[in-house]
């Protein structure tokens, strides 16, 4: 034999019983809550109730700006990063422009490999920048100071 359950549309006989008996009793809920927790309780729900209100300028000064301002004219210059990759960034955003190349290491010598399909770069900067600069391959750089010269002399044959 088989019994067979099945739920009924709308609430159950004792949620209702429940539900009724916490409303009839909510004055007395409520105090008895406000002594056990020394008030307590009615502060929480009264921040609850202020949380949820809007806010009312009384008092403040309101400055309303006319929107994002508008993008100043782009400040390129060259960057050679920690991670010895060479490009031209907007100073201005800090967004990179153009991508150069990169300070290789083989054999122990440190050199710049610019950023063109025959040293494995996917994707090389514009023809007129790579004749530019084709010179500047496979330059070894020995020191920080020559990093240093290697990005005034793109910056000065890309007139930046």
């Amino acid at each position: 034999m088989v019994d067979i359950f099945s739920k009924k549309d709308g609430p159950r006989r004792e949620d209702q019983d429940a539900r009724r008996l916490l409303q009839g009793n909510g004055a007395t809920i409520r105090r008895l809550a406000d002594q056990i927790s020394n008030g307590a309780y009615s502060r929480s729900r009264a921040a609850m109730a202020d949380a949820k209100k809007e806010p009312t300028p009384d008092g403040l000064n309101i400055h309303v700006y006319g929107g994002p301002s508008a993008p100043s004219e782009p400040n390129p210059v060259v960057r050679i990063s920690t991670n010895e990759r060479v490009f031209v960034m907007d100073a201005n955003s800090g967004k990179q422009m153009e991508f150069l190349g990169q300070l290789c290491v083989k054999d122990g010598v440190k050199y710049f490999a610019l950023a063109t399909k025959e040293n494995g770069f996917i994707s090389p900067p514009p023809e007129e920048i790579t004749d530019i600069l084709s010179d500047l391959n496979n330059v070894v750089i020995d020191s920080d100071e020559i990093k240093e010269k290697l990005a005034d002399v793109i910056t000065r044959r890309l007139e930046l």
